[in-house]
């Protein structure tokens, strides 16, 4: 045999001496075990399983017209508003557990309350993640009183439904109540706006700023446009010139005496017809007569000063004097009517343009002298414009709010979430714990190792040698021999006697363990006196 095995055999022998009182502390810690399971009250366990439902029909049609609550997030404030504070003593005294209670003891009647109550959530879909298709809330509470649970159910289960649709209710309103306050705020600042902001373009009427771009845009405009109709001036200036020294050019000029002799007569008060009909005449006179017949000098002559004087005319014609042209002729000639009329049309323009160059300078030099005074002005209208359009968009998205929170309101009214009663508050006929078969079957194993520990106590307190190698090792001594038992055979029947006794007493327990689960089965109970 091993060495340790022998210390285990050393160990059991040693405890075996004590095996009676052992046996005893089993039985005692079985009885009063058992005793206490049997005392201890039945919980009845009353529940309720409620649906809500979130996919109404009225959900999707609202979307974006009405504000969406997160009834999710209320349920859940209205299940730990239901366990705490005042509303956990309401359903106590409406359920008559606080009937008759100290006030030094209320406050365990109300934590026994809270820790045999249970609300539970999960989603009414295969899929718990799917936070769409809607939760089912199981309440349950346990108490010795089958009715009072049941009744503490019913209870927590009409506020559950009514606490969440009162507090939508009271949020909605109480939203409504501070959108109201802040409409009439931002209704008395924008008010107040738009009074300053027509009092300041009424104070500054001359010098309020352009919308396309304010004071120095305007300014930078009107140069630009100075700069613009100068360039146009010089342009019609210019045409002009070139217009007047066509008209003053050989070109018209030849078309002037061109145009009048192919005429012929039709204008006999000018110098080109004189010309032409004393040159006919003369050429008639040489006909008739020599060149020394004094007609036909005089009319020699006669024609000389017509030259003469029809070279002082166009000479007068290229200086541009006007009264030239109607002598000429030169007004019946189409290349010099041309020329005159679009000379004409560029002193129109230049006039024109002249005057808007007037109009374009004086508003620049206005704006110069502005120069001091505008952007003030202009920086004051920007501030003013700011704040009038932050206190426009402010009350807007107040006032579609306020709408939104109305509609929403009115939503829930018409059942937009539905509450479903799944399973109504019912309570079981047999009580759910305590759990007696499995407790007395803890309660043997209890007794049984309370009494090896028992005997195994002792045994350390009261150390023997069972054997020579024990003897040895506890004296520090060698063991020469061992005297043996005088009787062995009365010996050996007197210990097979006494364990037959231990073998009964134990068996004994185990029996008196079966008949506590048929006791328990069967129904019976006990209460104690304390």
């Amino acid at each position: 045999m091993t060495p340790a095995l022998e210390r285990l055999m050393d160990e059991v022998h040693g405890a075996w001496r004590h095996r009676w009182a052992g046996l005893a502390a089993a039985w005692l810690v079985a009885l009063l075990g058992w005793l206490y399971v049997f005392a201890l009250p039945d919980n009845y366990e009353a529940s309720a399983r409620v649906f809500v439902d979130t996919r109404t029909v009225l959900r999707p049609a609202l979307q974006g017209l009405a504000l969406n609550e997160d009834l999710n997030a209320e349920l859940n404030y209205v299940r730990q508003a239901l366990l705490a504070g005042p509303q956990l003593q309401k359903i106590a005294e409406e359920a008559g557990m606080l009937e008759g209670v100290s006030a030094a003891r209320k406050a365990d009647v109300l934590s026994g309350l809270v820790s045999r109550t249970a609300i539970a959530v999960h989603s009414a879909s295969e899929h718990e993640e799917d936070r769409n298709a809607g939760n089912i809330y199981r309440i349950s509470y346990q108490d010795p009183n089958r009715a009072l649970s049941l009744k503490v159910v019913t209870i927590l289960t009409r506020e559950l439904v009514s606490g969440t649709v009162g507090s939508t209710h009271a949020e909605s309103e109480s939203a409504q109540r501070f959108l109201e306050t802040q409409l009439h705020d931002y209704e008395g600042r924008l008010s107040a706006s738009e009074a300053k902001l027509a009092q300041f373009k009424s104070a500054h009427l001359g010098v309020m700023p352009a919308e396309a771009g304010g004071y120095f845009a305007a300014l930078q405009k009107e140069n630009g446009l100075v700069e613009d109709t100068q360039n146009k001036l010089r342009t019609a200036q210019s045409r002009r010139a070139t217009l007047e020294r066509q008209l003053r050019g050989d070109a018209a000029v030849s078309a002037v005496g061109s145009g009048s002799m192919s005429g012929g007569g039709s204008g006999a008060g000018d110098t080109l017809s004189r010309i032409a009909e004393t040159q006919a005449h003369l050429d008639d006179l040489l006909l008739r007569y020599t060149d020394r017949h004094p007609d036909v000098i005089a009319a020699r002559s006669t024609l000389e000063e017509l030259k003469r004087r029809r070279a002082a005319e166009v000479a007068s014609l290229r200086r541009g004097d006007a009264g030239a042209a109607a002598t000429s002729r030169a007004s019946a000639s189409p290349v010099y009517q041309g020329i005159a009329l679009a000379l004409n049309q560029a002193e129109v323009d230049i006039s024109d343009l002249s005057s808007e160059l007037a109009d374009h300078r004086t508003k620049a030099q206005e704006l110069r002298k502005m120069l001091d005074t505008a952007p003030q002005v202009e920086a004051q209208y920007a501030q003013l414009a700011r704040d009038y359009d932050v206190n426009k968009q402010q009350y807007t998205a107040l006032l579609e709010n306020y709408e939104k929170t109305r509609l929403g309101q009115r939503a829930n009214d018409a059942g937009s979430v539905r509450f479903t009663m799944v399973q109504p508050p019912s309570a079981g006929s047999e009580p759910v714990s305590p759990d007696r078969p499995l407790l007395l079957v803890g309660v043997l194993l209890t007794a049984l190792a309370a009494g090896l520990g028992a005997a195994y106590g002792l045994n350390l307190l009261q150390p023997v040698a069972g054997s020579a190698r024990a003897l040895a090792a506890l004296t520090g001594t060698n063991v020469l021999g061992v005297v043996g038992n005088a009787f062995p055979a009365r010996t050996a029947r007197a210990a097979r006697l006494d364990a037959r006794r231990v073998y009964f007493a134990t068996a004994c327990l185990v029996a008196t363990f079966a008949a506590a689960l048929m006791i328990s089965n069967a129904g019976w109970r006990m209460s104690l006196p304390f």
